[in-house]
């Protein structure tokens, strides 16, 4: 699908250049001379490097679909991670490297989607929040009643967030899986 280069909106993903890119940044620009153009910083999907380009009005640019497909994460195998179709059962392994942080927060049976473009696996999204369980904290302090205290706090994949002071150790809990933030305890 093509589209004028001032359409290019954060979150589109683009083929330029002879690859796919995501628009990461956009800044409309109407300079006192010349014409306006669209300042858009780019992240190639495939390999991470980042692109700052114009695009005026006039320019043409390739708009690309990723198709998404939902997948249920099954088990790690080395540094390789096993997900199976959800429609017709197939598996696929993706690295480790190429999920990134978001595999910590994997789960067995976790419904993720797998984004392809032409049948090739390009980016994982899993759910917005996961429950976990605390392995280590520190005690409860009483007294400790401020409404804005947290304390540090370690889940059962690793990862470190902060918490509220009544949260004890053992206790599940909601995380984000954006930045491991807490959400509230599990129920």
């Amino acid at each position: 699908m093509k589209m004028n280069g001032n359409e290019i909106r954060i979150g589109n993903i683009i083929k330029h250049q002879d690859t796919l890119w995501v628009a990461v940044k956009t800044n409309a620009v109407k300079p006192g001379k010349g014409g306006a153009f669209n300042q858009v910083e780019l992240k190639n999907i495939l390999d991470g490097r980042k692109l700052n380009e114009r695009f005026r009005a006039s320019e043409t640019v390739e708009r690309v679909r990723l198709e998404q497909k939902p997948h249920s994460y099954l088990y790690a195998e080395g540094d390789m991670r096993v997900f199976m179709n959800s429609e017709n059962y197939e598996q696929i392994s993706l690295s480790e490297e190429f999920i990134g942080d978001a595999a910590a927060y994997l789960v067995d049976g976790m419904a993720v989607d797998v984004e392809f473009y032409e049948e090739r696996a390009i980016a994982i999204t899993l759910p917005e929040q996961v429950t976990l369980e605390i392995t280590e904290t520190e005690p409860v302090v009483k007294g400790q009643t401020a409404a804005n205290s947290f304390k540090p706090a370690i889940l059962e994949n690793g990862i470190r967030t902060s918490v509220p002071p009544f949260v004890a150790e053992g206790t599940k809990i909601v995380v984000m899986t954006a930045d491991g933030s807490y959400v509230k305890r599990a129920e």
